[in-house]
């Protein structure tokens, strides 16, 4: 699973990803809208591996044997959450209506001076998410990812909001770790993505779709270190200019005697991975792993 989805070419030349980005936010959301239709029948027809991948996925979300037509929605899905990014990284919030959902919890919890870790998938819209950072007030706030995979697409994003760009934090840099407690520490929000394992991580085993499926301890490792609430955050695309976003308090603390820590991990992950697949079933063309997330654990 690590190297399946690491070893994906980023596809799209640079020129093309300046055009698109231009188009959209020169001449408006509709007319970049219009350019998605032909970028998704093309990765239909030639993105054989990733295609595999969505009919694997959408047979399991669905309950049923996919069509064409389901595996199409699930590419559009894609692509139009990356191409809305391009609004939210520019900070034109204004274009789309965000129905939210539990961010009174996480509130709270600022306002008792905890940092927190916000732990996100890659099912709908991280963007949305960071989007709405002003609604948890003056906080420090970063996010902890990967940025080696799509660093042409990466730099088109930072282009439009360098702030933004300052606040993300490299996974695996010598003093990554170090800025994120930083930030937890100041009653701050890290934001992690913690459906995806690079080699040399940790991993532990969860239920999804009822196969087995491997996840990374680290994030949750992480927020046990630093005493730090844990809170799910989900932004999924429900079509047009609509966004749901949902915030669940996944774990108030993750205080476990050394020996016990690992497996107190394994029962917050599992949760984890349930209510992902409780939101994979409410908006299935939502889920943007294009690689068999079930091959590690099966071998």
């Amino acid at each position: 699973m690590s190297q399946s989805w690491l070893s994906q070419e980023e596809r799209g030349s640079p020129l093309l990803m300046h055009l698109i980005t231009w188009i959209t936010l020169k001449l408006g959301r509709p007319a970049g809208r219009v350019l998605l239709v032909p970028i998704s029948l093309y990765f239909l027809l030639f993105s054989r591996r990733a295609r595999a991948a969505s009919r694997l996925y959408l047979r399991r979300a669905l309950a049923r044997k996919p069509r064409w037509l389901d595996i199409y929605r699930h590419y559009f899905c894609f692509s139009a959450t990356i191409l809305d990014r391009l609004y939210f990284l520019s900070g034109r919030h204004g274009h789309f209506e965000i129905d939210v959902h539990g961010v009174e919890s996480v509130q709270q919890k600022l306002r008792e001076g905890r940092g927190c870790v916000l732990l996100g998938a890659h099912l709908g819209s991280f963007e949305v998410l960071r989007s709405l950072a002003v609604q948890f007030g003056e906080v420090p706030f970063a996010i902890l990812m990967h940025v080696d995979n799509a660093q042409k697409m990466n730099a088109i994003m930072n282009s439009l909001n360098p702030a933004l760009a300052d606040s993300i934090i490299s996974m695996g840099s010598p003093d990554g770790l170090l800025r994120a407690k930083e930030v937890i520490e100041a009653g701050g929000i890290v934001g992690i993505l913690g459906d995806r394992i690079r080699p040399g991580d940790k991993t532990l085993t969860c239920r999804f779709f009822d196969a087995d499926a491997e996840l990374p301890e680290g994030p949750l490792s992480f927020a046990s270190i630093m005493h730090a609430p844990v809170v799910l955050g989900i932004g999924l695309y429900r079509g047009g200019r609509r966004y749901e976003v949902h915030f669940e308090i996944l774990a108030q603390s993750l205080d476990a005697p050394r020996a016990q820590r690992r497996e107190i991990i394994q029962g917050h992950l599992q949760q984890y991975v349930s209510r992902l697949e409780h939101y994979c079933r409410v908006a299935p063309y939502n889920w943007f792993n294009f690689y068999d997330y079930w091959a590690s654990a099966s071998r």
